[in-house]
């Protein structure tokens, strides 16, 4: 178990007339290897909840477990909790501050007194991780790259402190076309290349449709929803009636099949969809 958390509740302001409860009672359980997307309304607690993951925020009350270490007891050691679960905030770019992109992925090794040697070698797979060439790239600043250079920097650093967790809040936020695919392509290679942990936080279904294999749902500070993927997205009418969705793919093929053609609905994706639609219409001589 990589996480772990029992009866975890957080207050904002508490004990002045704005206090507010961001977290209900939580209780989840993640797996090593996982990947995760955590989905939920702007308040529903998502940020709040991964903040605690690296010991940012101390809970009001309950406990967190980081690799059966509670991180809540006065004896854990912060700093090394922090190299385990990494974690990349929405708009990364503004955690960017060196001079070079060299310097800024170097700096979380440098503090782990590493030798110059070990750092280099983290640095290069870092950026070979997030598909940043090496050579073209380390000695220029990273205020002249393009917003997705910028978020895939950002991340290189946060890999090159060599996390078991990964966190990502909404880390396409602001990206144009080119740069959100950009983004969760190399966030789906780093996954299948090096199997860490992923939490990813996002409000598009589509981008946890593909990529995160268990789906957790926040409502007003509480889990209401965990599960697989698939099994998640199946619930159309209880996640409509918490004012979420699912992919819209997912919708077509309701409806595809409402019309009258036997096909699968729990489709995922418009390459599952293509697949699932072929193989439909060779069934019935039409392809």
């Amino acid at each position: 178990m990589i996480i772990k958390t029992e009866n975890l509740s957080y207050i904002y302001n508490q004990g002045n007339p704005f206090e507010i409860k961001a977290l209900d009672n939580i209780n989840l359980e993640f797996e090593e290897g996982d990947f995760i997307g955590l989905i939920g309304h702007t308040g529903s607690g998502k940020s709040t909840l991964v903040q605690h993951f690296n010991g940012l925020i101390k809970p009001t009350s309950g406990k967190i477990f980081i690799d059966g270490e509670d991180i809540t007891s006065k004896e854990a050691d912060l700093k090394k909790i922090r190299q385990k679960v990494g974690l990349v905030f929405q708009y990364p770019e503004h955690q960017i501050f060196e001079e070079t992109v060299y310097k800024d992925i170097a700096f979380g090794p440098a503090n782990l007194g590493l030798e110059e040697s070990e750092i280099d070698r983290r640095i290069r797979e870092s950026m070979e991780l997030v598909g940043l060439d090496f050579k073209q790239l380390k000695d220029r600043s990273p205020f002249e790259l393009s917003g997705g250079q910028k978020r895939r920097v950002a991340i290189a650093g946060i890999l090159s402190m060599k996390p078991k967790v990964l966190v990502l809040d909404e880390p396409t936020a602001g990206l144009d076309p080119g740069g959100r695919d950009e983004i969760l392509g190399e966030i789906q290679e780093l996954y299948r290349k090096e199997k860490i942990t992923i939490i990813l936080v996002s409000h598009s279904m589509e981008d946890i449709a593909k990529l995160a294999n268990k789906v957790v749902v926040m409502h007003k500070g509480k889990v209401v929803m965990e599960g697989s993927t698939r099994e998640i997205f199946t619930k159309v009418e209880e996640l409509e009636r918490l004012g979420l969705g699912v992919p819209q793919i997912t919708y077509f093929m309701r409806e595809y099949k409402r019309r009258g053609h036997k096909v699968r609905d729990d489709i995922l994706t418009v390459e599952e969809a293509k697949d699932e639609i072929l193989k439909y219409l060779r069934s019935n001589g039409n392809a």
